[in-house]
């Protein structure tokens, strides 16, 4: 089951977000250890209006026990979004953050795609894939996009079986990830 994510789900979110995003999130929260980058994701999960915030997030469960999450929001709110880490890490270290813009304006993008080792290979990340497309077409929205690693090629094979394709390369946070986008069918 995919339900929508709440505040109290943050204990569970960090440490998936973190492996999920890996130097991405030490841009955010302007740390290098991993247990201050945890912490502090886990903090804005919890908050409203930030791009890791749960009201971007629904949640996998398995019975009471939650397995996946997927963050997800539209291109346009990017600035809005990422607005909190840049005040963070201003705050915290004096400079503002150089954050890449990793979606377009156009489409609903697909920020965190991340399922609990021991449940990984059993359909929870494509369901998951399916609750973020569900909710593209919903809000109305005509292109979905993501970004995938280029060094993740089981996870670009999922996209592209499901008819992704990549139409760009970008570099975030030193590293290099193929941009792929997949039209929506959108309802009416």
């Amino acid at each position: 089951m995919i339900r929508e994510a709440t505040p109290a789900d943050a204990d569970f979110a960090a440490p998936l977000i973190y492996e999920a995003i890996g130097g991405i999130a030490y841009t955010l929260t302007g740390t290098s250890e991993p247990a201050c980058a945890i912490a502090e994701v886990r903090r804005f999960f919890a908050q409203a209006g930030n791009r890791l915030s749960y009201e971007n997030a629904v949640v996998a469960v398995d019975g009471d026990k939650r397995v996946g999450l997927a963050l997800f929001y539209h291109g346009s709110q990017t600035a809005v979004l990422d607005r909190p880490f840049v005040e963070h890490v201003e705050r915290k270290t004096g400079k503002a953050p150089h954050i890449v813009k990793e979606a377009r304006d156009d489409e609903f993008y697909l920020d965190t795609l991340v399922v609990s080792r021991e449940y990984r290979g059993k359909g929870i990340g494509k369901a998951l894939l399916e609750a973020f497309e569900q909710e593209c077409r919903r809000r109305g929205f005509g292109k979905a996009a993501l970004l995938v690693d280029e060094e993740n090629g089981r996870a670009r094979k999922l996209y592209e079986s499901i008819g992704y394709r990549e139409d760009g390369k970008i570099k975030v946070s030193g590293h290099w990830f193929s941009h792929m986008v997949k039209q929506a069918a959108v309802s009416v």
